[in-house]
This record gives C-alpha cells, sequence and structure tokens, in this order.
C-alpha cells in the first residue's frame, strides 16, 4: 500500500504542503512541464525493511519555498510513492528553530527514516544525534553535519563545480579586471562551498567586487531585492553581479529592473526550473548563465539514497550530484522553453543511475 501524508508543521499551525507551492519572485510558470517521473519497474527482491509494508520515512526541510525546494520536494515524493512508503513533510519556512523542533517531532513519531534538507549544523546536530542512537537512519542533503554527525549519509550537489561552471563563463564575458557585484549569504552550506571558488575567482581574476548583498529567507527574492536596487544604485560600474543560488538571481533582476541604465549588466546564478528558464530566455534578459542540477532528480535520489542506507546497501556516505552549465544563449538556440525541454536537450540531468539498485523503482525524469 503506498501513502503519502503531510505534516507541515510551523510554530502556529499546521500546514498542508501541496505539490504547487507558490513561487517566490517569479510568476507562475506559462510554460508546460509536467515534473511527472517516469517509474522503471523494479527487477530484484526488496530487502528489509522494504519487503513490506509499513516504512515511515520524513523529510524535515529547512523551507520548502522557492522553485528549487518546490521541485527538491516533488522528486522525493515520487521516488517515496514508488518505494511503497510513508512520507511526512515537515516545513519550518525558514526558521531554524523550528526546524530543529520539527525534527524532535519527526523522531517521536516512530520514523524509520529521516532526509534533512538544509538547515544548521546548530541547530540540528543534537537532533540528528538523537535520531542515530535510537536506530533511525538520517540521510542529510547541504548541510555541513559530518564532524558533529559523521554517521549520517551526506549528500549534495558538486557545489564547487557548479560555481566554477559559471564563473568560467563570466570570465569569458567580461575579462579581467572589472568591476562586479556579488549577491549571497554566509552559513548555508551550499552557498558557502559557492564562496569559496568565488573568492578564488576574485583574485585570479582581479575583480573588484563592489557590493555584498541578499538576504536568505522564506521569500529570499522579495527579501534581497530593495538590497540590490540600493547597492547597484551606489556603484554603477558595476559590469555583472553573480547570485549562486537561483532565488538571489529572481531578486537580482527584480532590483535591477528599479534602476535606469542598468539593462547592460550581466547576471550569473545557480539552480533551475521552467520559471528560470522563462525568466533566463525573455527578451532582454540580463541572466545569462547558470550552473544547474535537475532538483526534482536529485529529491528522488537522496530518497534512493536513504533506502539503500536502511537497506544496509549504501556502498559509501557521501554521495555528490554533478552540475551542467545552462547558457542563455544555449536556451534560445534550441528553443528550450522548460524542464522537459531542458532535460532533453541535457540527458545528463537523468541521475537515475545514481544511488539504484534492482529492487528500486528508480523515478527518473
Amino acid at each position: 500500500m503506498r501513502k503519502i501524508t503531510t505534516a507541515a508543521l510551523s510554530a502556529a499551525a499546521i500546514l498542508t504542503l501541496g505539490l504547487a507551492g507558490c513561487t517566490q519572485g517569479a510568476p507562475a510558470s506559462s510554460g508546460s512541464s509536467s515534473d511527472s517521473g517516469k517509474v522503471a519497474e523494479a527487477t530484484g527482491t526488496a530487502p528489509a525493511p522494504f519487503d513490506a509494508d509499513g516504512v515511515k520515512i520524513a523529510i524535515v526541510q529547512q523551507s520548502g519555498q522557492g522553485d528549487y525546494f518546490q521541485q527538491y520536494l516533488n522528486g522525493t515524493r515520487q521516488q517515496a510513492d514508488a518505494l511503497g512508503v510513508d512520507l511526512s513533510v515537515f516545513d519550518a519556512q525558514g526558521d531554524n528553530a523550528t526546524q530543529a523542533t520539527q525534527l524532535d517531532q519527526a523522531i517521536a513519531s516512530g520514523v524509520d527514516g529521516i532526509i534533512i534538507r538544509h538547515g544548521l549544523p546548530d541547530t540540528l546536530c543534537e537532533g540528528v544525534n538523537q535520531a542515530l542512537d535510537k536506530g533511525i537512519v538520517v540521510a542529510i542533503y547541504d548541510v555541513e553535519i559530518q564532524q558533529c554527525a559523521p554517521e549520517a549519509v551526506q549528500t549534495q550537489q558538486s557545489d564547487a563545480l557548479m560555481a566554477s561552471l559559471v564563473l568560467d563563463q563570466m570570465a569569458s564575458d567580461i575579462g579581467k579586471n572589472a568591476e562586479v557585484g556579488y549577491v549571497n549569504y554566509d552559513g548555508i552550506a551550499p552557498l558557502d562551498r559557492r564562496d569559496v571558488v568565488w573568492q578564488e575567482y576574485l583574485t585570479k581574476q582581479g575583480w573588484d567586487q563592489k557590493f555584498k548583498t541578499g538576504n536568505f529567507t522564506n521569500s529570499t527574492a522579495t527579501d534581497s531585492a530593495p538590497m540590490i536596487t540600493a547597492a547597484v544604485q551606489a556603484n554603477s560600474g558595476v559590469k555583472a553581479i553573480y547570485s549562486p543560488y537561483d532565488e538571489f538571481a529572481k531578486g537580482t533582476l527584480t532590483g535591477l529592473d528599479q534602476v535606469p541604465g542598468t539593462e547592460d549588466i550581466l547576471v550569473y546564478g545557480a539552480d533551475i526550473s521552467t520559471a528560470d528558464i522563462e525568466l533566463m530566455t525573455a527578451e532582454g534578459s540580463r541572466w545569462v548563465a547558470t550552473g544547474a542540477t535537475d532538483p526534482n532528480a536529485i529529491g528522488a535520489a537522496v530518497m534512493r539514497t536513504l533506502a539503500l542506507k536502511m537497506a544496509g546497501e549504501l556502498t559509501e556516505d557521501t554521495v555528490d550530484f554533478p552540475p551542467i552549465l545552462v547558457t542563455q544563449e544555449m536556451l534560445r538556440k534550441n528553443d528550450i522553453k522548460n524542464m522537459d525541454d531542458l532535460r532533453a536537450a541535457e540527458p545528463s540531468l537523468n541521475i537515475s543511475e545514481v544511488s539504484s539498485a534492482d529492487w528500486i523503482p528508480v523515478v527518473s525524469f
């Protein structure tokens, strides 16, 4: 029996999360992209505990808002459904203390496995170790938690490669010794890993960083936009802005729209979605390149990784997912309008071979 339940709790209320949430900083997508995965039938016999009904898994996420996070949860849900497990979803809506409380609630609910998606080590380590001590298998996505909880499975995008792909393109476009802007926020694991690469490129390219701004909230794009407007108004010589998260890139576009004469400033981002594709390919768009994986595919792969660990079949406790470079030029040249088009043009986004086994009905996108 396949059943998915949602327990999306906040400090004040219990909210039910649907597959389609509100998108930060961008209108609802008009392009058609089903984000409905294909399920490959399992050929092997499922090991315990997946050989019987009743397996319970929770995902405890720092925030569910934004294109990337909505797609990630979509992939997680579909792979959970294919595995026949009960999935509970806890969404802290950007509040780290609430995420720690929700982790405690997930543990108390009697789940067999937990996925923790984003958040801070300081607020999560204690709960992760409590879960592990109770025999609950834990998979972490994009939280630097290995030192305090080494028995948790670590999964992440290859953030250093993602940043270098985009910054190579930026260097090719603007050359050396240019004035540049930066939109990022400290303390978020993938953003910190991308920042390390950014600092290297600043030195290597001789770029002059005129500002660093941005805020990471449950409404990142909206909250960052006025900060970017103010920063650009005070630094009129900026040629390009690196915004290594798609909600930052959306906020950057909105912020630039408020400043006349910024039409030639180039924007370089991270992540991809149908809404992002529409923004990149729009007439006059400043967003010219992004480093990307398919969040749907990653959400499914992390669920498979957790399942393999629960079955005692995971051979390594760190799993990375490789990104690709997506440029505005490539999207326009290939008439790519949505994620389905992009997947067809870039088959490497399909990571169905990662964390797979013959007994897992693998969901691919």
